[in-house]
């Protein structure tokens, strides 16, 4: 039994953990972000370093789809007007829609009918715009699910349902899951940017990617494809993921008749441009100078970004425990994603077993560990994530819940929700892929 001085000591740095969290989402916003890259004055709209004399377009039409559609409608009607128009498709239904806009509601984490309605209606409307006009292109991460049309009509949507759920689970990191994805697809890889050809074209990213791969946010819809179709026959070996697809899609496989898509030395993207307006880069950022102002000597580690979620932990812990002996209170923040390779159908996502496994781990330490999306999304629970601390296990003792058992079913959210120890943002609008915080002292 925790006697009330630590129990009050352990309660006080997981509401520091939660405190740093939360702030960082009010920071890292994108209205903040597009009132500092995106302005429109007198007609002329600048979008970081370029200028569009709007008046000079026959049409300008703005498409966003992804996890934060609405959310750059509306930053960017703010600064634009309510002259444009365009089409929203988002996994989010909106207390209210942005007028001239045509909304879709579409699946996450799988597609469904209303994914599939959205491809279509954005096909027609970019195919149909000529060079004169302006395409603006608002992508967020979830797009890959949440706009999706097959590049073979034989994939119907159960199929394509089952395809995304094998990758999903694969363990696979996802610049590979949406590798695969793309050249799947009649709308990702490019070949939006594709269909809008001959139009002048700009993108503007809210990233749930690495830096590094750009192009894998929502599947790459408007930017050259550094992926290639040897690339999907070598991901799907490593996986074994032909004997896990339905058979329309591993039909396609095996006949080597998928499609490769278009590349960066293609005409097509030759009147394109995209800008990052907000990236998993930014909200780390923001994290560290919360956590300073909060009085803690803060270092950065995005090492473990895309490894499997209990490797992670053991390194992100040894980190801690060797920074805390040089500096205290020390914060330790690394961003992007952990991978787990789900066997089981419990409640639950990545960020709440990468904190359930911490919490075995630092049981009795005086540690905490918060990790949670920005979406306000983790898996298939109604939580961004959890926060842990050297509490959690004799907490979890003293009401009966069993971490070992909950951590082997994949089933972490019912054992967090029973001890207070989720984080509920409820959807965030925003999707700059996750945060781990982890405190020491």
């Amino acid at each position: 039994m925790l006697d009330p001085a630590a129990d009050a000591r352990f309660r006080e740095m997981r509401e520091t953990a939660r405190s740093i969290f939360l702030r960082t989402l009010e920071h890292a916003s994108i209205f903040n972000r597009f009132q500092q890259h995106v302005n429109c004055e007198r007609g002329i709209l600048r979008v970081c370093e370029d200028l569009y004399d709007l008046q000079s377009y026959s049409r300008v039409l703005v498409i966003s789809l992804g996890k934060a559609g609405h959310t750059m409608v509306e930053a960017l009607t703010a600064q634009v007007g309510t002259s444009i128009e365009g089409i929203v498709a988002s996994s989010l239904q909106p207390v209210s829609q942005v007028a001239g806009f045509r909304y879709f509601h579409g699946g996450h984490p799988t597609p469904n009918a209303e994914s599939m309605q959205a491809a279509t209606a954005i096909l027609r409307a970019v195919e149909s715009q000529p060079a004169s006009a302006l395409v603006i292109f608002l992508i967020s991460g979830g797009g890959s699910s949440i706009v999706e049309k097959p590049i073979d009509d034989e994939i119907l949507l159960d199929d394509l349902i089952a395809t995304y759920r094998v990758l999903v689970h694969s363990g696979a990191p996802i610049a590979e899951i949406n590798t695969v994805r793309k050249h799947l697809s009649a709308v990702k890889g490019g070949r939006l940017a594709q269909a809008a050809f001959p139009a002048q074209q700009v993108s503007l990213l809210v990233s749930d990617v690495p830096d590094t791969t750009p192009d894998a946010l929502a599947s790459g819809p408007t930017m050259p494809d550094s992926t290639s179709v040897e690339d999907c026959y070598r991901i799907s070996e490593k996986y074994e993921l032909l004997k896990q697809f339905p058979h329309s899609t591993r039909e396609l496989f095996e006949r080597h008749a998928i499609e490769e898509t278009p590349k960066s030395d293609d005409p097509v993207f030759h009147k394109s441009r995209w800008w990052t307006i907000l990236s998993n880069q930014s909200a780390i950022e923001e994290a560290s100078t919360v956590a300073e102002r909060a009085g803690f000597i803060v270092h950065i580690d995005n090492s473990c970004d895309d490894w499997d979620y209990e490797k992670a932990a053991e390194y992100l812990l040894t980190k801690v425990r060797e920074l805390r002996k040089q500096f205290s209170p020390v914060c330790l923040i690394t961003g992007g994603e952990v991978t787990v390779k789900v066997t089981n159908g419990g409640v639950g996502g990545r960020n709440q077993q990468f904190a359930l496994v911490c919490a075995d781990k630092i049981a009795g330490e005086n540690i905490t560990v918060l990790s949670a999306g920005t979406d306000g999304v983790d898996g298939n629970s109604t939580a961004a994530g959890a926060v842990v601390d050297g509490s959690t296990i004799e907490r979890a003792r003293s009401t009966g819940l069993d971490a070992t058992a909950a951590l082997g079913k994949f089933d972490a959210y019912p054992f967090f929700s029973a001890l207070g120890d989720t984080i509920e943002t409820g959807p965030t609008g925003n999707n700059l892929r996750d945060l781990r915080i982890l405190l020491a002292f």
